[in-house]
């Protein structure tokens, strides 16, 4: 019976953290935004999906108006590609995947570009390399361009520069990339975007026992394990493992992070608005943190 009251007890403390945390986002006022390539495309065709992009812009800009800053990294540079050169096979190659990219970058940048100027918003590329954030001079002047843009009331909107990241030099994946600016910035918050709706105990898609995790207080050994390597789409890169690593620098630096399923945009609202959807991980400063030791790791 003790044990039955103790476990209740630590559940009542659990459901009155997370709703606190939840509310505390209703504050928060730099925000990285990532979205993946799955979510930006048609399942059926992988054509841009611009009923959800434009619905995209329109959020960030609402964000905007309520006096938040927010960086957006945006995937889909690649598949804009693929679609722009008549729906060619997926790029396997390095050498195809940045020449899908060098096409597919400029697209991508023109649609966001025509629809962030109908709401009355300026946005502007960041392209980065590995080499911009090991390099201390560079990944400086990249934070002061971050500041001074934000300053300017711009949205930077980012991405790797695929066309000459080669395997040795990528940051691997855009949840990665994003927990990275997160840090540099000092961001209040990064939301990861994707097909799923945050962490599980397993796999959802193999195991329908799998159990849903709404909060995670701190990311342990048994969290990390919880990482699965596989994409869940045909054009994204990062599985669970890649989103538990960003979610590890990103709280280390200081920034609570949210995984969130992108089918519908509108959840951002929902999220800012201290909703109980997705997953919470609650940041928990690192004082010995290193950027650049989480650039060079491995996870």
């Amino acid at each position: 019976m003790t044990g039955q009251m103790d476990t209740e007890r630590e559940n009542k403390i659990e459901a009155w953290t997370e709703l606190q945390e939840r509310a505390a986002l209703k504050e928060k006022k730099r925000i990285v935004l990532k979205i993946g390539s799955s979510s930006l495309t048609h399942p059926e065709t992988g054509e841009l999906n611009l009923w959800k992009i434009e619905r995209l812009v329109r959020i960030i800009c609402d964000l905007k108006g309520e006096g938040r800053e927010v960086v957006l990294v945006s995937s889909g540079a690649i598949a804009a590609g693929r679609q722009a050169l008549g729906g060619q096979k997926r790029p396997e190659t390095i050498s195809e995947k940045q020449a899908y990219a060098a096409v597919g970058q400029a697209r991508l940048m023109m649609v966001y570009q025509k629809l962030f100027s109908e709401y009355n918003c300026v946005a502007a590329q960041i392209l980065l390399t590995k080499n911009t954030m090991t390099n201390d001079a560079s990944r400086y002047n990249a934070q002061n361009t971050f500041d001074e843009l934000l300053n300017l009331g711009v949205v930077p909107i980012v991405n790797e520069n695929d066309t000459v990241s080669t395997h040795e030099i990528q940051f691997g994946d855009n949840d990665r990339l994003s927990a990275i600016v997160a840090a540099l910035i000092g961001a209040d918050l990064l939301i990861l975007l994707s097909d799923i709706d945050g962490l599980y105990s397993d796999d959802p898609r193999r195991n329908p026992d799998a159990r849903f995790i709404s909060l995670v207080p701190e990311i342990t050994p048994e969290f990390l394990e919880m990482g699965k390597d596989t994409a869940g789409s045909g054009v994204g890169t990062g599985g669970m493992s890649a989103k538990l690593a960003a979610a590890r620098i990103a709280t280390d630096s200081g920034s609570d992070m949210i995984i969130a399923n992108a089918e519908d945009v509108g959840i951002i609202h929902d999220l800012m608005e201290g909703q109980e959807k997705g997953t919470l991980f609650m940041a928990h400063p690192n004082l010995d943190f290193d950027l650049m030791d989480y650039i060079n790791t491995k996870y």
